[in-house]
């Protein structure tokens, strides 16, 4: 019978040969990779290990790590499969000091629990008001603890546990935690984790913990967004997989323990082994076992590679799925604000796989639910982005889906313009070509693409050709002109946005946008306007709402609006503006609204930043069993670093700006307020029109004014209010209100003033009703449309409008070079926007 297991005990001889080769190897790899690289990136990691790898095999130090049992235990507990999430649960394993974990997506929090939860792990908050007392009972009963968004400082009670500060008292181990003597159980197990994306430790700490990055890897993410599209597309495929998981696991372990079983037979064998019956009974019982789970395993090897084969069927979405998730997660290096969790996410991910057109056909079922979940997307973020953000969102959103045919260098040129020494070619026509434009077209030439614009054999390139080029610089559309031959057809579109960057870069943004309507569609240059209904439906009373604010935007008219609309006004509705000692009278008024199920608002948060931890507390507590059906719980607050993170993660955020554009703006005020006329429409498209010319700086208004929201609604209410009250529009009256009053209020230059009365003329006049096509601008294409139903107005707006936006320094009183004051500080803000999330990416 013995015989029948050398074949297995030759190889298991010869993997242990093989062990004791690479295991200086191992040693020193493992060593390096659990002491230094825990905090560092993917990227960053595998050049080190590639590097020490290199150095061993040159000093001819074999090596190969991992234990394929242990791993896959810790994947069914949730840790990713990819390689950087593996080397992290490696290091957690092997590490002599605690691990730290940066995990802003939970991935770290989620394996730590599942895998210790058998052990009886315990979970802390600095927050919790007994979390020393659990600290000390774990310590001393040997059962791990798992403490949980922490921030950049830890207790300064925790660093004797840090260090490991153990001494021997009666013969036990002991810790002294503060004034606190405890018995220190061998067992004991420390798990630290923060949702912190880039926090900054001081040395003195980083020293006493072992870091650890465990934000998740795209590889990581694409294989759970997988798991997720097959298990609600192909639930049986899924559930399959999954036990087969389970089983090859437990196969596995059940060999294991039969070739430790048969170690210790022989080892206690005493004589002729041959002649032990018992012996040979256990090794007989062993073989039987080890042959069925073999032939068992065998066959779960073979289904699992059928099944995998049919989920890769999946992969485009879970691949596309994963690099949306990262163009949102980049969106923290731009605002504070700006958080997104992968729970959050991957909720969006579900619903849009439950909502999107359905088809037995794969590839049409994938293209209704990459187009779906892409655009759902892009609406759930544009209304928590500033409106100075939700183009760049688009196009960082189109670059990153179309990375793979996009030259990074030409990508980064058209951000920085590049950088060079002093150049040594003649600018062929200073007349009009600017030096810094002519550098940059140099630059340029250094790209493949771009070979001979400059100057070569080539008869079109600029040296030569400069009144050619010069069509571009003149033109009032240069992105719609074509390029001289050939360049217009050897070009791509984002490298003919090199050249407008160089030549004119203040039409870069309408360049983008063109881009951007041509790779994605029309739609993703159109954010929804600010819909605070929508917005609530997609919130419940454990989650938050949070208006972020900009200057000049005061949410709160709208949302004592929509309050009454909801009949959620008196005593339903309490509202305190947050600052020093209102921190225990907001307390009270959440724990009263949280059990009568009214509605809370927190005015200023961003003035409160030391009760924001006593906030993020409360809002951990939130759960269906205490919170009322009916409460809703409404932050307000500036951008700022100290707001706390899980709060921004898993509430709905909004900001309320003025849209950007005079359609956009005019669409909002006509789907936010009563569904009346001419009036109305023209009141409506002043308050866009002074909005607008803000973005023109010092050639739309000599001071910037903070006109708003606010000064729209009062003007509304005062003109029904003389509407209903007289037989005929008192046009003088309400002329002085609306722009001496409130708009005028804000205004303190004369000609200022002046000009918004002149502006305000074209509004409120009795042609505006009597004509039926009255006209706003000379060219006639701006015009009040015939009376009719409020769907007719926004169907107006949203058509006719849109087809007239390339002359809209027509309506505006301006020439068409103005905007050229207008496009290079969106460009520039937009550009080193990009800029600073490239960086942040090169970085990882």
């Amino acid at each position: 019978m013995v015989s029948l297991l050398i074949c297995r005990w030759c190889n298991a001889a010869n993997d242990l040969q093989n062990t004791y080769d690479n295991l200086t190897g191992d040693v020193l790899i493992s060593a390096g990779v659990i002491a230094y690289l825990g905090a560092f990136t993917i990227a960053f990691r595998q050049a080190c290990t590639k590097d020490w790898s290199k150095l061993c095999k040159v000093r001819k130090f074999i090596l190969t790590l991992g234990d394929p049992i242990k791993i896959r235990a810790w994947n069914i507990a949730g840790l990713p499969t990819d390689n950087f999430s593996v080397d992290n649960g490696v290091i957690v394993d092997n590490s002599r000091r605690w691990p730290l974990m940066i995990d802003p997506q939970g991935q770290a929090n989620k394996w730590i629990k599942n895998s210790e939860k058998e052990n009886q792990l315990s979970v802390i908050k600095f927050t919790d008001t007994d979390y020393m007392r659990t600290l000390e009972n774990c310590i001393q009963f040997g059962t791990p603890l798992l403490l949980e968004n922490v921030g950049e400082e830890l207790d300064p009670s925790l660093e004797p546990l840090l260090l490991r500060q153990t001494f021997k008292q009666g013969g036990m181990d002991c810790i002294r935690l503060g004034e606190t003597v405890i018995e220190y159980s061998s067992d004991f197990k420390f798990f630290i984790t923060t949702k912190l994306r880039n926090p900054h430790y001081m040395p003195e700490l980083a020293t006493k913990v072992s870091l650890l990055n465990f934000m998740i890897t795209p590889e990581g993410l694409e294989d759970q967004l997988l798991g997720i599209v097959v298990a609600k597309e192909r639930p049986e495929l899924e559930e399959e997989r999954n036990a087969l998981i389970l089983l090859s696991a437990a196969n596995k372990k059940q060999l294991k323990e039969i070739e430790k079983k048969i170690l210790e037979t022989l080892q206690s064998s005493e004589g002729n082994i041959l002649e032990d019956e018992s012996a040979i009974m256990v090794l007989d019982s062993a073989k039987i076992m080890s042959n069925e789970i073999t032939k068992k395993q065998q066959v779960a090897e073979k289904t699992e590679i059928k099944i995998a084969e049919s989920r890769e069927g999946y992969r485009p979405i879970a691949k596309h799925s994963s690099v949306l998730f990262f163009s949102i997660a980049d969106l923290a290096n731009i605002d504070p604000m700006y958080q997104y969790s992968l729970s959050w996410f991957v909720n969006l991910y579900i619903n849009s796989i439950h909502d999107s057109n359905k088809s037995k056909i794969l590839e049409k079922r994938l293209r209704y639910l990459n187009d779906h979940f892409t655009y759902n997307l892009y609406c759930n973020v544009c209304r928590s982005l500033f409106e100075k953000d939700k183009l760049l969102f688009s196009f960082l959103l189109c670059c990153n889906l179309l990375m793979k045919e996009i030259e990074q260098q030409e990508f980064m040129f058209l951000l920085t313009g590049g950088v060079g020494l002093k150049n040594k070619y003649k600018n062929p026509d200073p007349s009009w070509l600017q030096d810094k434009s002519w550098d940059e077209l140099c630059r340029a030439s250094d790209f493949s693409a771009f070979r001979g614009l400059r100057y070569s054999k080539n008869p079109f390139h600029i040296s030569e050709n400069a009144s050619e080029w010069r069509k571009i610089y003149d033109s009032k559309e240069p992105h719609n002109i074509p390029l001289p031959k050939p360049w217009d057809k050897t070009l791509n579109e984002l490298q003919k946005m090199i050249i407008l960057r160089c030549l004119r870069s203040d039409k870069i943004s309408p360049a983008i946008t063109i881009f951007v309507t041509d790779k994605l569609g029309k739609k993703f240059v159109e954010p929804p306007p600010f819909d605070l209904t929508k917005s609530y439906l997609d919130s419940n009373s454990t989650i938050p709402l949070i208006f972020v604010l900009s200057p000049g935007a005061d949410p709160m008219s709208s949302l004592l609006k929509f309050a009454n609309d909801k009949n959620m006004v008196g005593n339903k509705f309490q509202a305190i503006s947050l600052g020093q000692g209102q921190g225990p009278i907001a307390t009270k008024m959440i724990r009263e609204g949280m059990e009568e199920g009214t509605w809370v608002c927190l005015q200023n948060c961003h003035l409160a930043v030391s009760w924001m931890p006593m906030l993020e507390k409360i809002c951990e507590e939130f759960n269906n069993d205490t919170c009322h059906p009916f409460f809703r719980l409404w932050l307000t607050s500036y951008p700022s670093p100290k707001f706390p993170v899980t709060i921004l993660q898993n509430g709905v955020k909004m900001t309320n700006e003025s849209p950007t554009g005079l359609r956009l703006n005019l669409l909002q005020s006509y789907l936010s307020d009563p569904t009346w006329e001419k009036l109305l429409f023209g009141v409506c498209f002043f308050h866009a029109l002074v909005q607008e010319r803000k973005k023109f700086g010092p050639l739309g208004w000599n001071i910037p004014y903070g006109f708003n929201e606010s000064d729209l609604r009062i003007s509304i209410r005062q003109l029904q209010l003389f509407i209903n009250e007289y037989d005929h529009v008192p046009f003088e009256a309400i002329s002085y209100l609306t722009g001496e009053c409130n708009y005028g209020g804000r205004v303190t230059d004369d000609w200022d003033r002046r000009l918004l009365m002149t502006m305000l003329d074209d509004f409120y006049n009795p042609d505006i009703i009597e004509n039926p096509r009255f006209t706003f601008s000379p060219s006639g294409n701006y015009y009040a449309p015939p009376k009719g139903t409020y769907e007719d107005y926004i169907e107006f707006i949203k058509v006719t409008l849109f087809l007239c936006t390339m002359e809209a320094h027509v309506i505006f009183g301006l020439i068409a070079l103005a905007s050229l004051h207008k496009y290079p500080v969106r460009y520039e803000e937009s550009m080193n926007t990009v800029l600073v999330q490239e960086m942040e990416r090169f970085n990882k």
